[in-house]
Protein backbone atom coordinates (compact mmCIF):
# COMPACT_ATOMS: atom_id res chain seq x y z
CA UNK A 1 0.00 0.00 0.00
CA UNK A 2 0.99 3.59 -0.74
CA UNK A 3 1.86 6.38 2.48
CA UNK A 4 -1.73 7.96 3.43
CA UNK A 5 -1.25 10.82 1.88
CA UNK A 6 -5.09 11.21 1.65
CA UNK A 7 -7.75 10.93 3.85
CA UNK A 8 -9.66 8.27 2.15
CA UNK A 9 -6.35 5.82 2.17
CA UNK A 10 -5.93 6.85 6.12
CA UNK A 11 -9.65 5.44 6.72
CA UNK A 12 -8.77 2.62 4.31
CA UNK A 13 -5.55 2.06 6.49
CA UNK A 14 -7.36 2.17 9.55
CA UNK A 15 -9.75 -0.34 8.53
CA UNK A 16 -6.95 -2.94 7.47
CA UNK A 17 -5.92 -2.19 11.26
CA UNK A 18 -9.34 -3.06 12.24
CA UNK A 19 -9.42 -6.59 10.44
CA UNK A 20 -6.21 -7.18 11.73
CA UNK A 21 -7.15 -6.60 15.16
CA UNK A 22 -10.15 -8.89 14.84
CA UNK A 23 -7.97 -11.51 13.23
CA UNK A 24 -5.24 -11.43 16.08
CA UNK A 25 -5.51 -14.00 19.03
CA UNK A 26 -6.53 -11.00 21.22
CA UNK A 27 -6.58 -8.25 19.21
CA UNK A 28 -9.76 -6.95 19.21
CA UNK A 29 -10.86 -7.84 22.78
CA UNK A 30 -8.13 -5.74 23.89
CA UNK A 31 -9.26 -2.85 21.57
CA UNK A 32 -12.40 -3.40 22.46
CA UNK A 33 -11.32 -2.95 26.65
CA UNK A 34 -9.58 0.17 25.35
CA UNK A 35 -12.10 1.92 23.51
CA UNK A 36 -15.08 1.06 25.98
CA UNK A 37 -16.97 -0.44 22.50
CA UNK A 38 -18.91 -3.80 22.63
CA UNK A 39 -19.47 -5.50 19.47
CA UNK A 40 -22.65 -4.22 18.35
CA UNK A 41 -20.66 -0.63 18.94
CA UNK A 42 -17.82 -2.21 16.83
CA UNK A 43 -19.97 -3.41 13.89
CA UNK A 44 -22.40 -0.16 13.95
CA UNK A 45 -19.27 2.09 13.36
CA UNK A 46 -16.69 0.55 11.96
CA UNK A 47 -16.44 2.98 8.84
CA UNK A 48 -16.88 5.70 11.18
CA UNK A 49 -13.85 8.86 11.44
CA UNK A 50 -14.54 8.34 14.84
CA UNK A 51 -13.41 4.89 14.92
CA UNK A 52 -10.89 4.93 12.18
CA UNK A 53 -8.93 7.65 14.98
CA UNK A 54 -9.87 5.35 17.48
CA UNK A 55 -8.04 2.22 15.79
CA UNK A 56 -5.26 3.98 14.74
CA UNK A 57 -4.64 5.74 18.34
CA UNK A 58 -4.97 2.32 19.60
CA UNK A 59 -2.43 0.66 17.57
CA UNK A 60 -0.22 3.48 18.09
CA UNK A 61 -0.30 3.46 22.09
CA UNK A 62 0.96 -0.60 21.84
CA UNK A 63 3.84 -0.64 19.90
CA UNK A 64 4.17 -4.10 19.95
CA UNK A 65 0.55 -4.29 18.00
CA UNK A 66 2.05 -1.68 15.65
CA UNK A 67 5.00 -3.20 14.43
CA UNK A 68 2.87 -6.48 14.32
CA UNK A 69 0.57 -4.75 12.00
CA UNK A 70 2.72 -2.71 10.11
CA UNK A 71 5.06 -5.66 8.96
CA UNK A 72 1.92 -7.74 7.98
CA UNK A 73 1.18 -4.87 5.67
CA UNK A 74 4.88 -3.64 4.75
CA UNK A 75 4.24 -0.35 5.86
CA UNK A 76 6.45 1.64 8.68
CA UNK A 77 4.91 3.03 11.50
CA UNK A 78 5.27 6.67 10.50
CA UNK A 79 3.13 5.69 7.66
CA UNK A 80 0.40 4.54 10.55
CA UNK A 81 1.37 8.20 12.26
CA UNK A 82 0.88 9.77 8.74
CA UNK A 83 -2.44 8.40 8.61
CA UNK A 84 -3.62 9.68 12.21
CA UNK A 85 -2.21 12.82 11.34
CA UNK A 86 -4.47 12.87 8.05
CA UNK A 87 -7.45 11.85 10.00
CA UNK A 88 -7.02 14.72 12.44
CA UNK A 89 -8.61 15.32 15.76
CA UNK A 90 -7.24 14.83 19.03
CA UNK A 91 -4.36 12.78 19.29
Amino acid sequence: MNRPESLEKAEILALQGLGWLAGEEDGIRRFMEHSGVDAAQLRDSAGSPGMAVAVLDFLLGHEELLLRFCESQEIEPRDVHRARHQLGGAA
